[in-house]
């Protein structure tokens, strides 16, 4: 009997050696905060399985309005880096920081990016644009390094890998948009949010006055919208803040331009959407505009 204990005990230490040889970071990974979910996608993509990243504003958020619970000071507190976006982003992310006494390295992700304007403030959008979304990566993948040194070689493959599929995404969304007629490159849209991806791929968003992406809209501002419309000339409409299938029904039939569908901008959507990861986001749109303007 003590023979058959001992000899069961030599297999489960080995097992567990074996077991912790497989998973040498199940117990130390590096803990990542990121303001908002496509943030945390490109973490993932370079961090794999050395990091634990955590979203503090998950799919489907609102970056914009988002309002921090007690729970992320301590998500905060527990963190190594805390991943954002800057640029006049996370307004409410200062007060966090201090409130939870996190001695988080905070990294800035959009460093590099020539910033644009959005009305007279700095437009933070800048990961709408593939190129722009490279040098996050970048950024992120340095820090990654001078937090963990023991994983640079690791942390490098994977960020080769993925701005490898980056670059891939750009010729592609490139190579789309030519496929659209010049005077066809223009679209209504009531969030101000593509201004890095128009200035890049040269498509017009044009935002109408007096619309708000926070409420319905209202019989004034589909009026307003409907007379943009056929004074410009735009060949389709993609409004974010119109729910009510009525609405966008009357505006395709006042002004034949078609109602392109939703473009998504701030956030990813769950597993089960269709913009789960950053390049899933792109693809739905160009794929979209295309749709909307390419006929």
């Amino acid at each position: 009997m003590q023979s058959l204990r001992a000899a069961l005990t030599g297999v489960l230490t080995a097992l567990a050696i074996v077991l912790g040889a497989t998973s040498p970071h199940a117990e130390g990974r590096l803990n990542v905060v990121a303001s908002f979910s496509i943030l945390a996608d490109f973490v993932k993509n370079v961090g794999g399985d050395r990091v634990n990243v955590t979203s503090l504003v998950g799919p489907n958020g609102d970056v914009h309005v988002y309002t921090p619970a007690p729970r992320d000071a301590k998500t905060i507190a527990d963190a190594r880096l805390v991943i954002i976006n800057g640029l006049g982003l996370e307004g409410w992310l200062p007060r966090l920081l201090q409130s939870s006494g996190s001695k988080a390295v905070v990294v800035t992700a959009s460093n590099g990016v020539d910033p644009l304007k959005l009305g007279s403030e700095t437009d933070p959008h800048a990961w709408q644009s593939v190129a722009n979304a490279e040098i996050y990566v970048r950024n992120i993948r340095d820090a990654l390094v001078e937090a963990d040194g023991a994983g640079a070689d690791y942390f490098g493959r994977n960020a080769e890998r993925y701005l490898a599929e980056l670059d891939a995404l750009d010729r592609e969304v490139r190579g789309d948009v030519d496929e659209i007629p010049l005077e066809r490159r223009k679209v209504i849209s009531t969030h101000g949010a593509f201004g890095y991806f128009a200035k890049a791929y040269g498509i017009t968003f044009i935002a109408p006055s007096g619309v708000s992406t926070e409420t319905e809209a209202s019989a004034r501002d589909v009026a307003a919208i409907i007379a943009q419309v056929k004074k410009d000339k735009i060949p389709a409409v993609f409004l974010e803040s119109i729910t009510d299938d009525r609405l966008m029904r009357r505006i395709a039939e006042e002004t034949r331009a078609r109602v392109g569908g939703t473009l998504f901008s701030d956030s990813l959507t769950d597993e089960k959407g269709p913009s789960p990861t950053y390049i899933a986001l792109v693809r739905h749109n160009i794929k979209a505009l295309t749709g909307a303007l390419g006929r």
